[in-house]
């Protein structure tokens, strides 16, 4: 433990990657399919492994993954850490990957919490969420303002209403709040879909971080095209 009076809270990043990406239609989970050369998961990694203020990055895998070791990930240097440690969900991972962590974390560190599946995170991303939620007594996460007209559909996808975008925002990651915070939140709310909403379930409010639509998530096959299309073309 570090002495309070030189206490400097640090930062940490949690990636899970125990899922298997069914939406891809694809044979092997989608944080492993290609992606200019690399495994998708590569190049997010390799941004939060770069990043000066972040001591280590703990990604979360499958108690059976096997596709791990057959990758080179030495390039990416120490601060890579894997953790066979992951649940049947998001948040389970997330949760096994803050206690498998617990011993080297304080309670009061900072955990970014990034999607394995976001290749084109970039060092701005991280850095703009780092600054602006440096003195933040919660959190928060990197989103970005709702721009398209939003229809709710029935069950036979007829409209039904159209709903107002005015203060929606489409959540991104990474999402960055307290070590003790995050994983007293996600014990107690262990059906969430991303870890704000755990937060919000314990009464708290993130802080939105606005970041830009370059951090998109993989989903379907045409976003594996879009993902190679900014990382060869982004500048700076």
């Amino acid at each position: 433990m570090r002495a309070m009076q030189n206490f400097q809270p640090r930062h940490f990043a949690i990636v899970p990657a125990a899922g298997n990406g069914s939406r891809m239609a694809a044979s092997r989970p989608k944080q492993y399919l290609p992606l200019l050369g690399k495994p998708l998961i590569f190049h997010s990694l390799a941004v939060l492994c770069a990043a000066p203020a972040i001591d280590k990055v703990f990604v979360v895998l499958s108690v059976d993954d096997a596709e791990w070791r057959r990758h080179d990930w030495s390039s990416l240097g120490p601060k890579l850490v894997p953790l066979f440690c992951g649940g049947a969900t998001r948040a389970d991972s997330v949760l096994a990957g803050l206690r498998a962590a617990a011993h080297e974390v304080e309670p009061s560190d900072w955990v970014l919490v990034h999607d394995a599946a976001r290749p084109c995170l970039a060092p701005w991303h991280i850095e703009k969420l780092i600054r602006e939620l440096a003195r933040d007594e919660v959190g928060g996460l990197l989103a970005v303002p709702v721009a398209d007209t939003l229809k709710r559909a029935g069950e036979h996808r007829q409209v039904l209403a159209t709903v107002p975008r005015e203060n929606l925002w489409q959540a991104q990651t990474p999402q960055m709040f307290r070590h003790v915070m995050l994983r007293r939140a996600l014990e107690a709310a262990t059906h969430v879909t991303d870890e704000a909403s755990a937060i919000e379930a314990a009464g708290l409010h993130p802080r939105l971080v606005e970041g830009d639509a370059t951090n998109l998530k993989v989903t379907y096959p045409l976003d594996l095209h879009l993902a190679e299309w900014i990382l060869t073309n982004r500048e700076g």
